[in-house]
C-alpha cells in the first residue's frame, strides 16, 4: 500500500514543480553554464523537501485545531488549480513558448546560492505548492503522511537534478515551442486531475 502512495506523492510533487518558472530557469541556466550545478540543485531540493514536510507534518495538526481549515484549502487549492491548468492548456494551444537560457560570465559559488534561495523562499508560489496544495492532499492518507512527502521530496530531487545535469542534452529540445506546448498541455491535464481529486475528496 505504501508504494502507491509514494508514487502518487511523486505524481503530485513533479506535477506542481515542473511549471516554468523563474527558480525553473535559473537550475536551467546553470546547467547549461556548468556552474555550480550540484550546489543549485541540491539547495532547491532540500528547500523544497523542507517546506514539504512543514506541509505534510503540521497541516493535519492545525486542521484539528481549526476544522473548516482542511475544506477551505481544499476548495481554494482546487480552484487554484483549476486556474493553472487552464492557463498551461492556453499557453498549448497560442504556442510560441520558449525558454532560453542567458550567457553571461561565471559567477562564484556564494551569490549564486543566494540567489538561488531568494528565486526559492521569496517566492510566494513555493508556499502554495508545497504546504497548501501538498499538505491537504496528504491528509487523504491518514497514518501515511510522511509516505505521500517522501514522494513529493523525492520528485523535486529527481527534477532538480535532471533539470540541472540534463540542460546541455534538453536545450536544442526546449528552444523549439512545439515542446513547450507539449509539456504546457501535460501540465494542465495534471493540475486538472488534481484539483478534482481535491474536490471529490478522494
Amino acid at each position: 500500500m505504501t508504494f502507491p502512495i509514494f508514487f502518487t506523492g511523486f505524481g503530485a510533487g513533479l506535477g506542481l514543480i515542473v511549471a516554468i518558472g523563474a527558480q525553473n530557469a535559473f537550475v536551467l541556466r546553470q546547467g547549461l553554464l556548468r556552474e555550480h550545478v550540484f550546489a543549485v540543485c541540491l539547495a532547491c531540493a532540500v528547500s523544497d523537501a523542507a517546506l514539504i514536510t512543514l506541509g505534510v507534518s503540521g497541516f493535519r495538526l492545525v486542521s484539528t485545531v481549526m476544522p473548516w481549515l482542511d475544506p477551505a484549502m481544499r476548495i481554494g487549492g482546487a480552484l487554484f488549480l483549476l486556474w493553472y491548468g487552464a492557463r498551461s492548456f492556453l499557453s498549448a494551444w497560442r504556442g510560441g513558448a520558449a525558454l532560453l537560457a542567458e550567457q553571461g560570465m561565471t559567477r562564484p559559488l556564494w551569490p549564486t546560492l543566494i540567489t538561488c534561495l531568494a528565486l526559492t523562499w521569496l517566492n510566494p508560489h513555493v508556499y502554495l505548492d508545497t504546504v497548501m496544495l501538498l499538505g491537504p492532499i496528504s491528509t487523504r492518507y491518514e497514518g501515511a503522511e510522511h509516505v505521500f512527502g517522501l514522494g513529493a521530496a523525492s520528485a523535486s530531487f529527481a527534477f532538480f537534478f535532471s533539470l540541472g545535469y540534463g540542460a546541455r542534452l534538453l536545450r536544442p529540445l526546449f528552444a523549439r515551442p512545439q515542446a513547450w506546448r507539449v509539456l504546457d498541455a501535460a501540465i494542465g491535464v495534471v493540475m486538472w486531475t488534481i484539483a478534482i481529486s481535491l474536490v471529490a475528496g478522494r
